[in-house]
C-alpha cells in the first residue's frame, strides 16, 4: 500500500511538471522559447522548485506564505510555482511580490499595491508600496512557513536581495520559518566592483558586499545569518533548497524575465556594468526594446553615429531619462555574450569613456551613483581622471576580505 501510495504521489507531480499552462505576461518569454541550460557534464541544471520530492512533505499540513514573482516556475513549461503547490494540496495562505509585483509589470520605483490573485483567489501583500517593505506581524500572523523563490541576477542594487533581507528579518522575529527554492544566478561567474560603504546604505545597497556578489539567494540567504546583518543579530530560521548540478561558473539561460527592462540574456550580462548609467543624465535604454544594451545622450550627436530614441513604454519605463530624444552613443546589443563574461571584470571602459566624450562634466552624475556604487570614492576617482587600473587596484582589498567571508557560506562550487 505505502509503494503505491508513493507512486500515485510522483504520478501526480509528473502530470502537474506536463501541465502545457502558461499565464505569463506578454513582456516575458513564452513557453516555446523556454531553454534548459546544462553543466560540463550535460547534466541539466534543476532549480530548487523544480524538485518537488525533497520539500511536498515537510510543506504539508502547514499554513504557508509566498515571496514570488512571474520568475517563481516550476517545469519545462513554466507553471506558476503557487499554482503547483495549491494543486499539490499545500495551504498557501498569502503571496507577497516584490519590486515589479506579483506578476512583474510594474516598470521600476513604481509603487506596487496590495491586492488578490485572481487565479487562487489568494490575498497578494505588497513589499515594495508605500515603503512597505518589511512583512508586519499582522501579514505573518497564522504562517508557518514562508517561502522565498524568486530569480536573481547577483548585482547588489537588484532590488530582490533587499527584500530577502527584510522577510528573514520579519521571519525571525516573528518565529516563522523561512525556505528558499534556490535558482542559479547567471552571473555567478563575476565578483567585482566596490564594497558598499554603509554609509551609503539603502533599498538598493544593504549590505557590504561588491556590485557583483557571485552567490545564489540561498547562499546569500546564509551570509545574511552569518554576518548579523538582520536587526538586533536576530537569525532567521533557514531551509535551503538547492539548484541541482549547478557551479557557479556555468552560463544559465533564465526561462523567464527576471523583471521588465531585463528582457534579454545580454541585457542580464551587461546589468553590472551598465546600470551604473543609472546614476548619470544617461539613457541606457530604458523606453526601448533593448534596455541596458544601448548607452547615449542627445549631446553626443556627431560624435557618435548609433543612435536610438527612448519612448513611454507602460509596464517598462513610463517616463525614461532623455525622453523622446534622440539619443548618440554606443550599441552593446551584438556584443558576444563570451566577451562579456570571459573578463571577469565589470566593465568601466563605457563609462570612462562616455564621461570624457559628454561637454558637460557638471551635469554628468546624478545624486544616484553613490547609492549604486555604494562608495563616494568611484565618482571622484573619475573625475580626477583616475585610470582603469588606478581605479581597480583601489576595489582589491575589499574585494578579497569579501570573497574571503563568502567561501562561508557557498552552497555550490
Amino acid at each position: 500500500m505505502n509503494k503505491i501510495c508513493a507512486f500515485l504521489r510522483f504520478a501526480l507531480i509528473t502530470v502537474l511538471l506536463a501541465n502545457t499552462a502558461c499565464s505569463q505576461a506578454t513582456n516575458y518569454k513564452s513557453c516555446k522559447t523556454a531553454s534548459i541550460s546544462k553543466n560540463k557534464k550535460n547534466s541539466p541544471i534543476i532549480p530548487g522548485a523544480d524538485q518537488i520530492p525533497l520539500y511536498i512533505n515537510y510543506l504539508k499540513g502547514k499554513n504557508i506564505g509566498m515571496v514570488i514573482n512571474q520568475t517563481s516556475v516550476i517545469g519545462k513549461n513554466l507553471t506558476a510555482s503557487v499554482d503547483s503547490l495549491v494543486h499539490l494540496g499545500v495551504n498557501v495562505k498569502k503571496i507577497f511580490g516584490p519590486e515589479h509585483g506579483f506578476r512583474g509589470n510594474a516598470s521600476n520605483g513604481a509603487t506596487v499595491g496590495d491586492t488578490q490573485d485572481p487565479k487562487t483567489g489568494l490575498p497578494v501583500i505588497s513589499l515594495y508600496g508605500n515603503k512597505h517593505y518589511k512583512p508586519t506581524p499582522a501579514d505573518l500572523k497564522g504562517i508557518d512557513l514562508m517561502i522565498f523563490d524568486i530569480q536573481d541576477v547577483g548585482v547588489r542594487f537588484y532590488t530582490y536581495i533587499s527584500t530577502l533581507h527584510y522577510l528573514m528579518e520579519a521571519c525571525a522575529e516573528n518565529n516563522v520559518e523561512l525556505m528558499i527554492f534556490d535558482r542559479p544566478n547567471p552571473n555567478g561567474y563575476l565578483i567585482d566592483g566596490p564594497v558598499l560603504d554603509t554609509a551609503n546604505r539603502s533599498f538598493v545597497g544593504m549590505h557590504p558586499i561588491p556590485i557583483a556578489h557571485g552567490m545564489t539567494i540561498g547562499e546569500y540567504a546564509q551570509m545574511i545569518n552569518g554576518e548579523g546583518w538582520l536587526k538586533n543579530g536576530v537569525k532567521c530560521k533557514l531551509k535551503i533548497i538547492k539548484v541541482a548540478n549547478y557551479k557557479h561558473n556555468l552560463p544559465y539561460t533564465l526561462p523567464v524575465n527576471p523583471s521588465p527592462n531585463l528582457n534579454t540574456p545580454i541585457s542580464i550580462l551587461l546589468y553590472p556594468s551598465t546600470c551604473l548609467f543609472e546614476g548619470t543624465t544617461f539613457s541606457l535604454g530604458r523606453g526601448t526594446l533593448f534596455p541596458f544594451a544601448v548607452l547615449g545622450h542627445p549631446a553626443l550627436k556627431g560624435k557618435y553615429s548609433f543612435s536610438f530614441t527612448p519612448k513611454s513604454i507602460p509596464g517598462m519605463s513610463e517616463n525614461p531619462p532623455q525622453k523622446d530624444q534622440e539619443c548618440f552613443g554606443i550599441n552593446l546589443q551584438n556584443i558576444p555574450p563570451t566577451d562579456i563574461t570571459g573578463t571577469g571584470v565589470i566593465n568601466l571602459k563605457w563609462l570612462l569613456e562616455l564621461y570624457n566624450a559628454f561637454p558637460d562634466k557638471d551635469h554628468f552624475f546624478n545624486a544616484y551613483f553613490i547609492k549604486l556604487t555604494g562608495t563616494a570614492e568611484l565618482r571622484k576617482q573619475i573625475e580626477t581622471g583616475k585610470t582603469e587600473d588606478e581605479i581597480r587596484a583601489g576595489w582589491q582589498p575589499g574585494l578579497t576580505k569579501f570573497k574571503a567571508i563568502r567561501k562561508k557560506y557557498l552552497l555550490y562550487e
